[in-house]
C-alpha cells in the first residue's frame, strides 16, 4: 500500500502536528447568572458547577478565571419577580443591580471583556423577550426597549452587546442608537440563528424567565429551517453586527458550517445549557467519561466553524489546560 493514513496517527507528536482543528482558551466566553444580594454563590441543580452569584462573588470567580486564561464573560441577570413589569422598564434603570455591577466589573478588574444579554425576558412580567398584547409579540415596540437597554448597557462599559430576542430590525436600531449616542466601539454579537430548541430548560431555571404564556415560536426559529438561517445572517450583517452567533450548537453544527463559509464576519456558537447538562447527568451516571465528551463537544464545534463558543465548560475546559 503507497497510502498509509495510519502514518499520521503513530505517536501523540505526530498525531499533534497534523491535527487540523486546535481549541484555545482565548476562543471561549463563560456565561455566567447574576442575582441581587451579598455573599450569594448558589448552585444551579440542573446545571452541576454552574451558580448564580451575587456581585461581590461574581468578582472573585470573574478574578479566578481571569487568571486561568478565561477573559470574556457573557452575563445574565434574574430579577426578583416584584422588578418585572409588562415594558421591562427595570432593564434601563441604571440603578438596577445588573448595570451597576458591570461598571464595577469594568473598574475593578479592566482586563475582562464583558458581554451582556439584550431581551426582555429576564425582566418581563410575561417572560417573553418581546412585549406582550392580546397573546402576540410585538416587534417594533419592543424595539424601543431593546435600545433603551442597550444604550444603558453600553454606559455601564459594556464591550459586547448580544441582542437575543429575535425581533426583526433589532440590530440596525441598536447600532443606530448606540452610534448616536457616541457608543461607536461597542460591538454587537448578535444572536442571528437563534432556534426554539428543547435545550434551554437549565437557563430557564437559573433566572426563573420561562414565558408565563404560550411560547417562543413566533421569534425564535423552526428547527428544520436552514435558509432562514442564511436570511437572518445576511440581515444582521446589513444592519451592523460584528459577530454572528448560532443557539445552539450541537444540534445546529450544519448551520454554523453553512454561515462560516457563507458570511466574512466572525461566527459564534452557544453550547447551551442543557447540552451541557446532558454531558453532567451522563457522567454522574457513569455513562460516559465528561472530561472526554467535553472535550469531543467542544472540538466538533469548533471543527464545524465557530471561532467563538460561548460554554459553561469555560472555566473546566481551562483547569485542564494550565
Amino acid at each position: 500500500m503507497l497510502r498509509r493514513p495510519r502514518r499520521n496517527r503513530k505517536s501523540e507528536v505526530i498525531r499533534e502536528l497534523v491535527v487540523e482543528t486546535r481549541l484555545s482558551k482565548s476562543d471561549l466566553i463563560f456565561p455566567l447568572f447574576m442575582v441581587q444580594g451579598t455573599n450569594i454563590k448558589q448552585e444551579i441543580s440542573s446545571m452541576p458547577g454552574i451558580y448564580r452569584f451575587s456581585t461581590d462573588k461574581l468578582m472573585d470567580e470573574i478574578s479566578e478565571c481571569v487568571d486561568l486564561g478565561i477573559k470574556t464573560f457573557c452575563l445574565f441577570p434574574a430579577f426578583d419577580e416584584k422588578y418585572k413589569d409588562k415594558y421591562a422598564t427595570i432593564s434601563y434603570d441604571p440603578d438596577n443591580f445588573y448595570l451597576k455591577t458591570i461598571a464595577r466589573i469594568k473598574k475593578e478588574i479592566p482586563q475582562a471583556c464583558i458581554m451582556t444579554d439584550v431581551a426582555m425576558d429576564p425582566y418581563s412580567s410575561d417572560g417573553h423577550d418581546g412585549i406582550v398584547e392580546n397573546g402576540e409579540i410585538l416587534n417594533d415596540e419592543t424595539l424601543e426597549v431593546l435600545g433603551k437597554m442597550s444604550l444603558a448597557q453600553a454606559k455601564a462599559g459594556a464591550d459586547i452587546l448580544g441582542p437575543s430576542d429575535m425581533m426583526d430590525g433589532r440590530v440596525e436600531h441598536i447600532r443606530e442608537m448606540l452610534d448616536d449616542e457616541g457608543f461607536t466601539k461597542v460591538s454587537i454579537m448578535s444572536y442571528t440563528a437563534k432556534y426554539a430548541s428543547a435545550f434551554y430548560g437549565p437557563f430557564r431555571d437559573a433566572l426563573d424567565s420561562a414565558p408565563k404564556s404560550g411560547d417562543k415560536k413566533t421569534y425564535q426559529m423552526n428547527p428544520a429551517n436552514v435558509r432562514e438561517a442564511l436570511i437572518e445572517a445576511e440581515l444582521d450583517e446589513m444592519e451592523g453586527a460584528d459577530i454572528l452567533m448560532v443557539k445552539p450548537a450541537l444540534s445546529y453544527l450544519d448551520i454554523i458550517s453553512e454561515l462560516s463559509q457563507t458570511s466574512n464576519l466572525p461566527i459564534s456558537a452557544y453550547n447551551v445549557s442543557g447540552e451541557y447538562a446532558m454531558i453532567k447527568a451522563a457522567h454522574q451516571k457513569g455513562w460516559v467519561d465528561g472530561e472526554k465528551a467535553m472535550l469531543e463537544v467542544l472540538l466538533s464545534i469548533r471543527r464545524a466553524g465557530a471561532k467563538i463558543i460561548l460554554t459553561y465548560f469555560a472555566k473546566e475546559y481551562a483547569k485542564l489546560n494550565q
